[in-house]
């Protein structure tokens, strides 16, 4: 079964697998077939968290139109990503009735605006259509400006890069979310799929590691202060299988350290 953990203090428990969506859901409608089968998929193995972005192109409609019937059950994560509060809004409409009048976490997307969007988050948080407020970038340079966003006292949740190439956020965001009981996502734990291509070393092989996924996947997830890591897949096999290494069990520092090593 896999593991459920707290969205930061007082925030909900879900499972450490979620379900990314860049790139591989930004599908027309015969591309829908496979995003309805990586989600039917990730649901029987007991993924119940989702993140998307308008930045993603159709991935929102997408992912809307394969929770079916089941959107109550699924925790829905995605984004705002413009600088002009009237078209964050315009878009939170179509976000809505995309996903049953509710986002579980709304997140500023890449810091874009974010003090002129929390306001009428928070207004649109205490009305009930959003549950928690969050704030995302992937690049180390912008991690002073999000350091004062989570500071802020505003938001209840970040996005960050976790991969052993990536590891920025281990020093320096991740630290400061547990202090401020701030919940933890994160994205490109297979490093966008580039760290998959690599050749799996045979002392991983040897430590009873089964490949570049589970390696991978368990390294972002045995820090603690991740909530939910977001892998992204076209197949509802490899879905299947990565919420399968939820439910660990999570590496020691030793064994980190080697994966770390072996992909730089």
């Amino acid at each position: 079964m896999i593991e459920r953990r707290a969205l930061g203090a007082g925030g909900p428990e879900l499972p450490v697998v979620g379900l990314g969506t860049w790139r591989v859901f930004d599908v027309g409608p015969g591309g829908q077939p496979m995003v309805d089968a990586v989600v039917a998929a990730a649901f029987a193995a007991g993924v119940r968290v989702a993140d998307s972005s308008p930045m993603y192109g159709r991935a929102e409609a997408a992912l809307s139109r394969a929770f079916g019937a089941r959107r109550a059950d699924w925790f829905v994560a995605t984004k705002v990503w413009t600088s002009s509060v009237e078209d964050a809004r315009a878009h939170y409409a179509r976000q809505l009735a995309w996903f049953g009048g509710r986002i579980d976490l709304l997140q500023v997307h890449n810091l874009v605006a974010w003090r002129e969007h929390l306001s009428w988050m928070e207004s649109e948080q205490v009305a009930g259509r959003i549950g928690r407020i969050g704030v995302t970038h992937y690049s180390p340079s912008a991690f002073g400006e999000m350091e004062v966003a989570m500071r802020s006292g505003r938001i209840q949740a970040i996005q960050v890069p976790l991969n052993p190439l990536e590891d920025a956020s281990e020093r320096r965001i991740l630290p400061l979310a547990a202090d401020l009981g701030l919940g933890g996502l994160a994205m490109r734990p297979f490093g966008e799929g580039g760290l998959l291509r690599r050749s799996f070393p045979s002392e991983l092989s040897e430590a009873g590691l089964r490949g570049w996924p589970d390696a991978l996947l368990r390294w972002t997830l045995s820090d603690p202060r991740v909530t939910v890591a977001l892998p992204a897949t076209a197949s509802a096999d490899h879905a299947a299988a990565n919420a399968a290494i939820g439910a660990g069990p999570w590496l020691d520092a030793d064994a980190r350290d080697r994966i770390r090593t072996s992909v730089r």
